[in-house]
C-alpha cells in the first residue's frame, strides 16, 4: 500500500505547498477546479527530508557549502557536483521505494513515458520564480529509471545555479526542500508558453502566446524561436501574428528526448490557428481567475486537445508609468534641452551609471576651459530623473557674478577658433583615439582594462559632441539665422525662401544614402541575386552576413561580392548614431534598418539621392546667381559675406552629428565582449544584457573576472529594468522640473507646445520644409521600429539623428516632438522637399501608427483627421 506520507495523487487536496512545492501545489489546484492537467502523483517533501535524513546527508551538504571559496569561481561548481554524487550515490528507502513503485504502476500502460519535475517548496512563488533552477527528466520508463531521475530531482536542489540563485534571496539552505512531480508525458505535436499578461509591454489586457512544434524543452530552453501571438485577453482575439521559422524541436527517443530539425513543410506555417489560440486563451483566463495573479503557464496540444503541465506567477511585469517627477537630493531646476536631445528615451541602466559619467567628465572639462575656476556648475550638468536625462540647471549662484564679469573673455575663448576646434583638433584626434584602439588585440585584454577603454572611447565620443556644440553646431545656427535675417530685406516676390541656399551639399548622411543605392544599382545588375535579396526578410539578410554560405541559387562568388560591399558600407557609415545611449545598438551592430532601405531601392523604389541632390544643387546655384545679378556694392558684398559664412558651417554640422558616434561600433563591441565573459561566468544570460546592469555590477563582476573570485549571479536583474524601462518609454516627461504652474497653467508645457497646449485635432510646431501632405502616419520610437513604415508614411519620432536619414527616403513627411528650423529633420526634410514640422512637444504621445493626419510644413500645424472624412494620400 502506498504511504502518503511519500506520495500523493495529483488531485489530493492534501497536497500543500510545505507537502509537494509551488510546481506540484498549483498544479493540484487546476487538477480541482476541473483543467485538463496530465495525471501522475507528487514525491512529497517528507520524503525528500527522509531520504536525507537517512543516508545522514544533510551534515555533509552544509559542510560542503562552508567549503566554497569565494576567492575560487570554480569552487561553487565543484560542490554543487560533489553534493549531487552524494544524493546520486545513495539508496532510496525500500519502503519509500515500494511507494513510488506502486504509485507508478497505478498510471494507464505499461512502464509508461513520464516527465519527472522538481518542485521545491520555494519555487513558483510571486515573491521568486526560482525558474530553472531545478531540474526536469522527459521521457522516464520503467520503475529503475524513474528512482534514479528522482534522486537526480532531489540532488538538484543544490545547483551551482540553485545555491547562488537562495543566497541572494535570503533563503537558509537548512529550511529547503524538494518534492518531486511524477506526471504522465504527453507526446505533444506542439506545445508552448502563455502569459496572462503581456510582459513585453506590461499590459495586463494582454496575452501573450509562445509556440513551436514537438515537445515544450526547445522553447523552455531558448533552442528555438517560436511563433508569437498577442491575444486581446477580454475578446481572446489575436491581434498580432509572427510567424517564426522554426528549426529544431524536442522528441522523445530512447532513454530521454533529444532535438531534431523540424520537417520543412512545418518550418514555416502558423503552429496554431486563431481558433487555437482563442481556446488556450480561454484557458488562461480561468488560470489567473484561480490563482487570482497574471500567470505564465506552460501547455501541450495533442491531438487537437490542450493540456496544462506547469502554471507559475509571473514575477516581473512593468510597473505603473512614472507619474511624479521629483528633482534629486541638491537639484533645484533640471531641463531637456542641449545634449539631452539627443537622450530621448529613458536611459540604459550602463548608460545612465557609466556613460553620464563620460557625459559629465567631457562637460566639465570644457567648460573649466571656458569659465576658468569659476564652479558655476553643478559637479554633475546631466542628471537622471525616471530613468530620462535632464540637464541639471542647479547653477552656484555665488559664481555667477564672476561670470558675468568675464561675459566678454568667456566669448572670445569660445568662439576664437571654434571651427578649427572641431575640423582641426576635435575630429582628427577622435578618429586616431579610435582607429588606434580598433588596431589593437584588446580581446586578450583583461576585462577591468577593457572596461577602462570602454571610458576612454565614451569619453572621446563625448569629447567630440563638446568640441562641435562649443563651435561648429552654434556658429552653422547663428549663421544661418543671421543669413535668413538679413536676406529678408532683398528678397522679392518670386525670390527662392532663404534654405534653398543652403541646399544640395555632398553632407556624410547623403553620402551614406547614396552609396547604398549606388550597391542597390549594383545588385540590379544580377536578377537572380536581386530575386532572392528581395524575397528575404532582412532580419535572414543581416543573419547571413555573418560569413554563412550563400543562400540557394546564388552563386557562391556573387554571393561573396555582395556581401562584402555591404559590410564595407557598414564600415563606412555604420557609425551614425540613433542615440547617445550606447545601449542602443548602431547600423553597425544590426544592419536590419539599413538592409530594410537597401531593398526600397533595389526594388526600384524611392527616389535616386543622386538626381535630387544635383537638382537641390542647381536650385542653390540658380538661386545665388539670380540674387547677385541685382545686387551691387555694399549690399552684393554683404549678401556674399554672409551666404558664404552659412554655406561653410551647414555641411559641416550634418558631418560633425554624423561623426559623434564614431566610437561606438567599437565602444559597443567591447561591452558586448565583456558580456560574453559574463554569460560563460553565469552572471548574465545574454550577451547584450550587460547594458541592462550598472557600471559598479559591471565593475565589481570585471574585477572578479580578472582575480578569479566567485561570482554573483545577477540574470535577474535585466529582466526587471527592461520592464521598468519599457514602462518609463511610456511616459512623457516634463521639459522642465519642478513643474511650475502659474494660475494653473504649466509655464513648460506653454513654452514646449506640449500637451496641454494643442487643441484636440491638432498639433502646432515649428514650421521646418514647407508643403503639404495628407497620409498614414507611422509613429517611430527607435531603429527596432523602422521595418513598420511603409513608403508614402509620415514619419513621426521624437527626434532624428543623421542614422535616420536613410527613413527619408521612404516618408512623404517629417513630424517631430523635438527640433526647430535649423535642425537635422528640417535641413534633410528641405533636402529631400517633404514636408516638416518639427517642435509639436507631443506628437508621438498624440499619434497612433496608421491614424491619417495632414502636415502642413508652410504654417507648421499637424490636423488629426477624422478616419470618415479621410479621402486618401495627397500631397498639395
Amino acid at each position: 500500500m502506498m504511504n502518503k506520507n511519500y506520495v500523493l495523487s495529483l488531485d489530493d487536496p492534501d497536497a500543500t505547498l510545505e507537502k509537494v512545492g509551488g510546481k506540484g501545489e498549483s498544479l493540484t489546484r487546476m487538477i480541482v477546479s476541473g483543467l485538463s492537467v496530465p495525471g501522475g502523483y507528487h514525491i512529497t517533501t517528507d520524503a525528500y527530508r527522509l531520504f536525507v535524513k537517512e543516508n545522514k546527508l544533510q551534515p555533509d551538504v552544509l559542510s560542503a557549502l562552508n567549503k566554497i571559496d569565494s576567492d575560487n569561481p570554480a569552487s561553487l561548481e565543484k560542490i554543487s557536483r560533489e553534493i549531487e554524487h552524494m544524493f546520486t550515490d545513495a539508496p532510496i528507502p525500500p519502503d519509500m521505494a515500494q511507494s513510488i513503485i506502486q504509485a507508478y504502476a497505478t498510471l494507464p500502460g505499461m512502464d509508461p513515458a513520464v516527465a519527472v519535475r522538481s518542485s521545491a517548496t520555494a519555487e513558483d512563488l510571486p515573491e521568486a520564480s526560482f525558474a530553472g533552477q531545478q531540474e526536469t527528466y522527459l521521457n522516464i520508463k520503467g520503475a529503475n529509471d524513474l528512482l534514479n531521475a528522482t534522486r537526480k530531482c532531489w540532488a538538484s536542489l543544490w545547483t551551482a545555479r540553485a545555491i547562488s540563485y537562495r543566497a541572494r534571496q535570503g533563503i537558509d539552505p537548512n529550511e529547503v526542500a524538494l518534492a518531486v512531480v511524477i506526471q504522465l508525458l504527453i507526446e505533444a505535436e506542439a506545445a508552448g508558453i502563455l502569459f496572462t499578461a503581456n510582459p513585453l509591454n506590461g499590459r495586463r489586457d494582454q496575452m501573450l502566446i509562445n509556440a513551436s512544434w514537438g515537445l515544450g524543452e526547445a522553447i523552455v530552453g531558448g533552442m528555438v524561436t517560436p511563433d508569437s501571438l498577442t491575444l486581446e485577453k477580454s475578446t481572446q482575439k489575436v491581434i498580432t501574428r509572427e510567424t517564426a521559422e522554426k528549426l529544431i524541436q524536442t522528441v522523445r527517443v530512447d532513454g530521454g528526448t533529444e532535438e531534431q530539425p523540424i520537417p520543412e513543410d512545418l518550418r514555416k506555417i502558423p503552429v496554431l490557428s486563431a481558433q487555437q489560440a482563442t481556446d488556450i486563451a480561454l484557458i488562461g483566463n480561468q488560470i489567473e481567475e484561480i490563482f487570482e495573479m497574471p500567470m505564465d503557464i506552460e501547455w501541450t496540444l495533442k491531438d487537437g486537445q490542450f493540456s496544462i503541465v506547469q502554471a507559475r506567477p509571473i514575477t516581473v511585469l512593468d510597473p505603473q508609468i512614472p507619474a511624479e517627477w521629483k528633482l534629486p537630493k541638491g537639484a533645484y531646476a533640471a531641463m531637456r534641452n542641449n545634449i539631452v536631445e539627443l537622450m530621448t528615451d529613458p536611459l540604459t541602466p550602463l548608460f545612465q551609471t557609466f556613460g553620464l559619467d563620460a557625459v559629465n567628465t567631457s562637460m566639465g572639462r570644457m567648460m573649466d576651459g571656458f569659465l576658468g575656476d569659476a564652479a558655476v556648475l553643478p559637479d554633475n550638468p546631466i542628471i537622471s530623473v525616471n530613468e530620462y536625462a535632464y540637464y541639471n540647471g542647479s547653477v552656484k549662484f555665488g559664481p555667477m557674478l564672476k561670470i558675468i564679469l568675464d561675459t566678454r573673455g568667456i566669448m572670445k575663448r569660445m568662439f576664437t577658433g571654434a571651427v578649427e576646434r572641431w575640423t582641426e583638433d576635435g575630429r582628427p584626434r577622435y578618429i586616431e583615439l579610435v582607429n588606434s584602439w580598433k588596431a589593437k588585440p584588446w580581446r586578450d585584454m583583461p576585462a577591468t582594462e577593457i572596461l577602462d577603454s570602454v571610458r576612454q572611447l565614451a569619453e572621446a565620443a563625448i569629447d567630440a559632441y563638446m568640441a562641435l556644440v562649443s563651435g561648429v553646431i552654434p556658429a552653422a545656427w547663428m549663421s544661418e539665422a543671421w543669413f535668413t535675417w538679413r536676406y529678408r530685406f532683398i528678397k522679392r516676390k518670386g525670390d527662392p525662401e532663404a534654405p534653398i541656399f543652403l541646399m544640395g551639399f555632398n553632407s556624410l548622411p547623403i553620402r551614406a544614402e547614396k552609396a547604398l543605392f549606388d550597391l542597390a544599382l549594383w545588385t540590379q545588375e544580377k536578377p537572380t541575386l536581386t530575386e532572392i535579396l528581395l524575397k528575404e526578410s532582412s532580419k535572414t539578410l543581416v543573419d547571413q552576413l555573418k560569413n554563412q554560405p550563400s543562400p540557394d541559387g546564388i552563386g557562391e562568388n556573387v554571393w561573396v561580392a555582395w556581401r562584402d560591399r555591404f559590410n564595407l558600407y557598414l564600415g563606412q557609415y555604420g557609425h551614425m548614431i540613433y542615440n547617445l545611449d550606447f545601449g542602443n545598438p548602431t547600423p553597425a551592430d544590426d544592419p536590419t534598418p539599413v538592409m530594410e532601405t537597401f531593398k526600397l531601392f533595389l526594388a526600384g523604389e524611392g527616389t535616386n539621392p543622386h538626381e535630387r541632390q544635383r537638382a537641390s544643387e542647381s536650385r542653390r546655384v540658380e538661386a545665388v546667381r539670380k540674387i547677385r545679378s541685382r545686387l551691387k556694392g555694399r549690399r552684393l558684398k554683404s549678401f556674399d559675406k554672409n551666404l558664404a559664412r552659412a554655406q561653410k558651417y551647414a555641411p559641416l554640422r550634418e558631418d560633425g552629428l554624423a561623426d559623434v558616434g564614431f566610437s561606438y561600433p567599437a565602444l559597443r563591441a567591447m561591452l558586448r565582449e565583456l558580456g560574453n565573459r559574463l554569460v560563460q561566468g553565469e552572471v548574465i544570460t545574454e550577451t547584450d544584457d550587460i547594458f541592462w546592469l550598472t557600471k559598479s555590477e559591471v565593475e565589481d563582476a570585471t574585477a572578479r573576472l580578472d582575480h578569479g573570485k566567485i561570482l554573483e549571479d545577477l540574470a535577474h536583474l535585466p529582466p526587471e529594468r527592461k520592464t521598468i524601462w519599457r514602462s518609463a518609454r511610456k511616459a512623457a516627461p516634463p521639459l522642465m522640473l519642478p513643474q511650475i504652474k502659474v494660475f494653473g497653467v504649466d509655464l513648460a508645457e506653454l513654452k514646449s507646445g506640449g500637451l496641454k497646449k494643442q487643441k484636440a485635432d491638432s498639433l502646432k510646431g515649428v514650421a521646418a520644409s514647407p508643403g503639404i501632405v495628407t497620409a498614414p502616419a507611422c509613429v517611430l520610437h527607435g531603429p527596432e521600429d523602422f521595418s513598420k513604415m511603409n513608403t508614402g508614411d509620415v514619419l513621426v519620432a521624437s527626434l532624428t539623428t543623421p542614422a535616420w536619414t536613410l527613413l527619408f527616403a521612404r516618408a512623404s513627411a517629417i513630424v517631430t516632438d523635438i527640433g526647430g528650423p535649423l535642425s537635422h529633420g528640417s535641413i534633410v526634410a528641405r533636402e529631400y522637399g517633404i514636408p516638416a514640422v518639427l517642435g509639436t512637444g507631443a506628437a508621438t504621445a498624440r499619434i497612433s501608427s496608421g491614424q491619417n493626419i495632414t502636415v502642413n510644413g508652410n504654417d507648421g500645424i499637424v490636423s488629426l483627421i477624422d478616419p470618415n472624412e479621410y479621402s486618401g494620400y495627397s500631397i498639395r
